[in-house]
C-alpha cells in the first residue's frame, strides 16, 4: 500500500493549492471526500457479500455432513430392523405350529396386551343446570343455598342442652 504521511499529505495540499486555485479548492475536497465515502460503502460491500458468500458455502458444507449423518443413522436404523425381524421370525417358528388355530381371548390376556376397562357413561344429564332450578323450590325441597362454614354447621346441629 502506499505510505502518505503528514509531510506527503501537506504536500500534495500545498500542489493542490496552487495547481487548482484557492477559490475551487472546497468545491473540489468536498467532491474528492464524496467519491472516497462512495468508494469506502462500495467496498464493505463487496466484502460484506464476499463473507456471506464464503458462510453460505460453510453452511452448505455443514448441510451436507448433518444429512450423511442422518442417512447412516437410518441406515444402521433399517439393519437393525431387518436383524431383529430375522431373529423374530426364527424365535416364533416355533410357537405358530404349537398354537391352535381358533383365537381365544383369555389367551390375549396371558400374553400381555393391555386390558382397557370398559366404557360406562355417567349417567349424568348436563343439561341440567344447577341454577336453573328456583329459590323456592330449592328452600322447600331443603337444597342447600349457601354454604356454611365448619363452626356455623357444628353449631347448628349440636344437640339443645337442657338446663335443670
Amino acid at each position: 500500500m502506499i505510505d502518505l504521511g503528514i509531510s506527503k499529505l501537506a504536500l500534495i495540499g500545498v500542489v493542490a493549492l496552487v495547481v487548482i486555485g484557492p477559490e475551487k479548492l472546497p468545491r473540489v475536497a468536498r467532491t474528492v471526500g464524496t467519491l472516497l465515502g462512495k468508494a469506502q460503502r462500495y467496498v464493505a460491500e463487496v466484502k460484506a457479500e464476499v463473507n456471506r458468500t464464503m458462510e453460505l458455502e460453510e453452511l452448505k458444507k455443514m448441510k451436507e455432513s448433518v444429512e450423511s449423518a442422518a442417512r447412516d443413522v437410518e441406515s444402521s436404523i433399517h439393519q437393525t430392523a431387518n436383524d431383529f425381524e430375522k431373529e423374530w421370525s426364527e424365535v416364533t417358528a416355533g410357537l405358530e405350529n404349537a398354537s391352535s388355530t381358533t383365537f381365544n381371548p383369555s389367551d390375549a390376556y396371558s400374553i400381555g396386551s393391555p386390558v382397557y376397562p370398559e366404557y360406562k357413561h355417567p349417567k349424568k344429564n348436563f343439561r341440567l343446570k344447577q341454577k336453573a332450578v328456583p329459590q323456592w323450590f330449592k328452600a322447600r325441597t331443603g337444597i342447600r343455598t349457601r354454604a356454611l362454614s365448619g363452626a356455623a354447621r357444628v353449631a347448628r346441629f349440636r344437640p339443645k342442652s337442657r338446663s335443670f
